[in-house]
């Protein structure tokens, strides 16, 4: 669902009709509807990839209690920005005080109302019953619009009433939120990422700020750039806002009656703030900018600058594309110069990402020119450091990526039985820390080497429950995908919050760990794909292995899968969509570019790897 962080916004499955087609569809169901029966799906009906939008019908004279939920469900899947059709369905006083964004709840093949609404007791039996929703809840999307997957039964009442005035049902009682089929969800919402900056982290050999994504749904027909812009000044999800900054003034907000924001035929942008010129240094509202063209790039791909614009119309500032690049590092904005990999004597070696032949040449210095072999590799971001495990699994080394430079001593060791129970590929950020696990099950441990050359630092993992198989630091150095195998067998995708030591001396963690594919029952290969995007290869139950793309909140996405690869052993991607996929299969080192098939590059290499 969502944005494509490989190519700008991702095509939608829409499925919208004209006002006048959904009446009569709608008319005509309630024509029929009875009032008892068996439990009935309310996924709507399907619809033709138009881009029309949807608005519902009010409902019909003299509308039983079953057609009146069964139009309010429907209301709910419109287009309509306020849910003002929906609201026809409430009392006056429910709608008043329905608060549909609070919540939207998603299940699995839209809700159902159970057959027998109850009627009320005593005298106003015959003007009141309840009515029961029911469903399977695969996720849910909160006031903040943050995604979360979940897995259990959904049930809930809603009362209704008759007016004994004009005889009209209305539903009186209800929770807040909305409540939809997986499939509505869909076409009705799209993930965008809005951005922050890392409050700790800088890159290493520039200074600059690092950019970190948080994807949050909007509805996709609903001046959706409007929506991004509110949601980016009211502040970072609760999960990663203690490792965020924002660079807008606490209580920054659109100007009074602002909507339907838009690029102008030059793909210019003017945000309208209730700030004041006085209030904002020029430093900050670059920033501030650049947050805001990073996010708003995710719907508007063209989309070349930005203005924001204070009280009375003043310019505060206005920063181009090639400016806001300039500002702050962003993971999908760096493309690598180089893919790497060891070739069939353990060597690094390196090809250049944009090479069309597929000859790669050793790298300087002891990775590629020395005498030991390596198990698997890590290049540092900046493309002067490399970090090589060797000795079996056994033994971590990081050098530079420069003639003349030495091996020296192993800065992380394992005891590990087997190789596979030693330590995992390397991983680094941005910051130019090193990550990586030894899957010792005697003592298993993550470690992190900040600048990659001092001594390691065990980071505490408090909900971790298994041990970890696989780990890959994002560059924004303030997120972490772990692989991790519980004691049944059972692999999980989590993605974990990295809170650095604050001076309280409790040193570096790994924090409130979330799935992102609880599908997967086994992963065997991972990359980071884009700033909140992961490539996998794993396993859902009963299943074959698969290369797929998954999100770090956990959503599904719609867009396609790589193309089928077998045997695949490990996989490298990079951030930036551009740059071809590229894997350790059967056939050796091969890689996808864009828009064709897969192609050997080196039958006797392994380990690929980009930058990171």
């Amino acid at each position: 669902m969502g944005a494509d962080r490989r190519g700008g916004a991702r095509p939608r499955p829409g499925r919208a009709v004209a006002y006048a087609a959904l009446g009569a569809v709608l008319l005509a169901g309630c024509a029929s509807m009875p009032d008892s029966g068996d439990l009935r799906n309310v996924e709507s009906t399907p619809r033709q990839d138009t881009g029309v939008r949807v608005f519902a019908m009010p409902p019909a004279e003299g509308a039983g209690p079953a057609e009146i939920m069964q139009g309010f469900l429907e209301a709910l899947t419109s287009d309509d920005p306020a849910y003002d059709t929906a609201r026809k369905y409430l009392t006056s006083d429910a709608a008043r005080t329905w608060r549909p964004e609070q919540s939207t709840t998603v299940l699995a093949n839209g809700p159902s109302i159970e057959p027998d609404c109850r009627p009320g007791a005593g005298p106003e039996r015959a003007n009141s019953v309840t009515c029961v929703l029911a469903g399977s809840r695969v996720a849910t999307v909160d006031a903040q619009q943050a995604y979360e997957p979940v897995g259990d039964p959904y049930r809930k009442k809603l009362h209704l009433t008759r007016d004994p005035k004009n005889g009209q049902w209305r539903i009186d009682s209800l929770p807040d939120g909305v409540v939809m089929g997986k499939s509505d969800f869909q076409r009705n919402y799209t993930s965008v990422d809005k951005y922050y900056f890392a409050s700790d982290t800088t890159v290493r050999s520039t200074g600059e700020p690092v950019a970190v994504a948080d994807p949050v749904f909007v509805r996709s027909k609903v001046d959706p750039m409007t929506q991004m812009v509110r949601s980016l000044l009211a502040g970072p999800t609760r999960w990663l806002g203690p490792v965020v900054r924002s660079s807008f003034p606490t209580g920054t907000a659109l100007q009074k009656d602002v909507s339907g924001l838009a690029p102008d035929d030059q793909n210019r942008l003017t945000v309208p703030l209730n700030l004041k010129v006085s209030q904002i240094a020029a430093a900050k509202c670059t920033e501030m900018a650049t947050q805001v063209l990073f996010t708003l790039r995710n719907l508007a791909p063209t989309l070349e600058s930005v203005e924001l614009q204070g009280v009375g119309g003043h310019r505060l500032c206005d920063l181009s594309e090639e400016r806001a690049e300039a500002t702050a590092w962003r993971g999908s904005a760096k493309s690598p110069e180089n893919l790497y990999y060891l070739d069939g004597r353990h060597r690094l070696v390196r090809m250049p990402t944009g090479s069309t032949t597929t000859s790669a040449v050793p790298v300087p210095g002891p990775l590629g020119e020395g005498g030991r072999t390596f198990e698997s590799v890590a290049v540092s971001r900046d493309e002067h450091s490399g970090a090589g495990v060797g000795d079996q699994g056994r033994s971590l080394y990081v050098t530079s990526l420069a003639s003349g430079g030495s091996l020296g001593q192993a800065l992380v060791t394992s005891q590990g039985a087997a190789l596979g129970e030693r330590l995992t590929t390397p991983s680094w950020d941005a910051r130019g820390d090193l990550w990586v696990a030894d899957r010792d099950p005697r003592r298993p441990r993550l470690y992190v080497l900040e600048q990659g050359a001092t001594k390691p630092q065990a980071v505490a993992v408090p909900d971790l429950s298994g041990r970890i198989r696989d780990a890959r630091v994002a560059a924004d150095g303030v997120r972490i995908a772990l692989v991790v195998e519980g004691t049944d067998g059972r692999q999980s995708l989590l993605i974990g919050r990295i809170q650095r030591d604050d001076g309280t001396g409790q040193g570096t963690s790994v924090v409130e760990l979330r799935s992102a594919a609880p599908d997967l029952e086994e992963v065997s290969a991972l990359s980071w794909a884009g700033d909140s995007r992961l490539l996998v290869v794993g396993r859902e139950q009963g299943g074959v292995l698969q290369m797929r793309y998954v999100e770090v909140d956990g959503s599904t996405l719609d867009g396609p899968a790589p193309g089928a690869l077998t045997g695949v052993k490990s996989i490298a991607a990079s951030e930036d969509e551009r740059v071809p996929l590229v894997a350790c299969s059967e056939d050796g080192i091969v890689r996808l570019p864009s828009g064709s098939q897969w192609q050997k590059v080196d039958k006797d290499g392994t380990a690929p790897v980009y930058p990171g």
